[in-house]
């Protein structure tokens, strides 16, 4: 019924929803400079991530009807930061947020585990 997207550049960053059904746009969350979206397993929600100076924090938005509902929670902070652009997409994660690959172009590798399971 929806699609997600981005608007990266111009005067409205935003992340906003498609409506299929009458061709419009609501706007789910403004102001967003991101370059990914994962809508988790469940449909209720989306991911995106957004770079700090030394990390990079994904958020969790809720949404039904194609509505933001309440606001952004942080749903993984990564104590490193890494570019969201890199030529091209430099990141992604899973929706349920168990990897995350990154690229830092120049930079050299790095294995960062999270958690053992």
């Amino acid at each position: 019924k929806y699609l997600l997207n981005l608007i990266t550049v111009g005067d409205q960053v935003e992340i906003y929803a498609f409506s299929l059904a009458d061709r419009s746009c609501t706007r789910l969350v403004p102001g967003v400079v991101t370059f990914g979206l994962n809508i988790e397993k469940d449909g209720k929600s989306f991911l995106y991530a957004l770079p700090g100076r030394k990390d990079v924090t994904i958020y969790r938005q809720k949404w039904a009807a194609g509505k933001a509902v309440g606001e952004p929670q942080v749903a993984l902070k990564l104590p490193f930061a890494f570019p969201l652009i890199a030529g091209g997409n430099a990141y992604d994660f899973s929706r349920d947020l168990a990897f995350v690959v990154y690229a830092r172009p120049s930079g050299h590798a790095d294995l960062y585990l999270l958690t053992q399971q």
